[in-house]
């Protein structure tokens, strides 16, 4: 019951944004009579306000241990926000409405993958939830253009208030299923972390590198359609066909991705990631023909999906703070998207033109591996960042009698890596397997 309600929320979350965004601009001058200039101010103000929102909610939500009834709340709002843009014509309570309704609103999927770290879920679970939310957003654009179409433009907004009708319905019921016991045990758990101090320079250096990676995806999603009819001289579908086939692909990708995560280290699969990113922007460099265009988006969605999969689960393991980790990766989307335009303008250098723009994505993505790496060998010996089992296993210690002992391990200071150790219970000597980062503490749960 509980896969299904955590699968039906990521599913409502991610049509909500959805059947929005993409539309927005187009709501903005049909239903508000907003200019050109308009929509840029007011999407960047709007964006603003999701960004500040994705940074305080969370936060408060880690200080209460709660993330399911902030969620609840982004449901009502999102609701609210329906509301309000159905009733008025008014470009200026529209903008106040998507500032102060809308922003917040949109931290709802944020908070779910907080709640999920919460619950001690495992980076298989959170990126089987992320694949949910890739899936929403295939199908949504399309129906939601499609709804538009047939009804006219408003008739999104009715529509948009019933996912987030939805939303409430899912949220409280997940509320109402939440056994106190497990709850209690993972306050206690975050309590204790949130204790812990974590280098602020290692968090800010992680954070550039997922800048740069998110924007070299943002710039080559966003200069597609013009490559594909500037630089290949092929229609203008072949640019949807292309985004539509890396969006298809995002979904296997962070399914095996996640699969792979209990074998592999979080390291190693983000070395995979930037490889294929760094091939994929390399081949964009000499691809001259549709179907090779196709083919090399496996890449880029293995690339993606590493970004926003593993991304997402190095952030939380990093920062004690599930909400705050969240949402301070949900902005390196936003900051990756503003830097994007500083790579797309190289494409305009006649001497540079597409090719030069690929070839400073690869440039870029080399540096964000480059950055990760430094700070990981710094953090080893520096900063000594801890990382422990996920919470479930922790709170298990605490609410289940059959979990008797605890494995504690540190990595070998001989290697530097992130790497796979197997240590035994002093207890049972009973085995287990942990991931570490060279030097760091280690704290399991033994099952035996």
């Amino acid at each position: 019951m509980k896969r299904v309600l955590t699968s039906s929320s990521a599913l409502l979350w991610g049509l909500q944004f959805a059947f929005l965004n993409p539309v927005l601009a187009l709501l903005l001058v049909s239903l508000f009579h907003a200019t050109t200039a308009d929509v840029g101010w007011v999407l960047a103000v709007y964006n603003a306000g999701g960004f500040i929102a994705s940074l305080v909610i969370p936060g408060w939500a880690d200080r209460s241990a709660n993330y399911l009834r902030p969620m609840l709340i982004c449901g009502v709002l999102t609701v609210a926000l329906a509301g309000v843009l159905s009733m008025t014509t008014s470009l200026g309570v529209a903008v106040i409405a998507l500032v102060v309704l809308g922003g917040p609103a949109g931290v709802g999927s944020t908070l779910l993958y907080a709640q999920l770290r919460h619950s001690g879920a495992d980076a298989a679970d959170v990126m089987n939830t992320r694949a949910i939310v890739s899936f929403a957003w295939v199908a949504g654009p399309p129906l939601a253009t499609l709804i538009m179409g047939v009804l006219g433009n408003r008739s999104i907004l009715p529509v948009l208030a019933g996912v987030g009708l939805l939303n409430v319905v899912t949220t409280s019921i997940m509320i109402s299923g939440r056994r106190s016991a497990p709850g209690a045990a993972h306050a206690a758990v975050a309590s204790k972390h949130e204790r812990q101090p974590i280098r602020k320079t290692t968090i800010a250096a992680i954070s550039a590198a997922f800048v740069l990676l998110q924007g070299t995806n943002s710039a080559a999603v966003s200069v597609m359609s013009l490559f594909v009819t500037a630089q290949l001289g092929l229609p203008v579908i072949w640019a949807g066909a292309t985004l539509g086939a890396a969006a298809l692909l995002e979904i296997p990708a962070l399914w095996l991705i996640g699969r792979l995560s209990r074998r592999f280290s979080g390291y190693a699969m983000i070395i995979s990631g930037c490889i294929a990113g760094i091939l994929y922007y390399t081949a964009m460099i000499f691809v001259r023909d549709p179907v090779a265009l196709i083919a090399l988006q496996a890449l880029n969605a293995w690339f993606f999906g590493v970004v926003i999969g593993i991304g997402m689960t190095m952030f939380q393991q990093i920062i004690p703070r599930p909400g705050l980790a969240t949402g301070l990766f949900t902005n390196t989307r936003r900051i990756g998207s503003i830097i994007s335009g500083p790579i797309i303008g190289l494409a305009s250098i006649k001497a540079l033109g597409y090719p030069g723009l690929f070839a400073a994505c690869a440039v870029l993505t080399v540096a964000a591996l480059s950055i990760i790496e430094v700070t990981r060998r710094a953090s080893g010996r520096l900063n000594a960042l801890e990382v422990t089992a996920p919470a479930a296993e922790i709170s298990k210690a605490a609410v289940d009698p059959e979990v008797r002992h605890e494995v504690a391990a540190v990595a070998s200071d001989h290697d530097p890596g992130d790497a796979l150790v197997r240590t035994k219970c002093l207890a049972c000597s009973h085995g287990t397997s942990v991931n570490a980062w060279a030097g760091v503490p280690l704290q399991v749960d033994c099952t035996s």
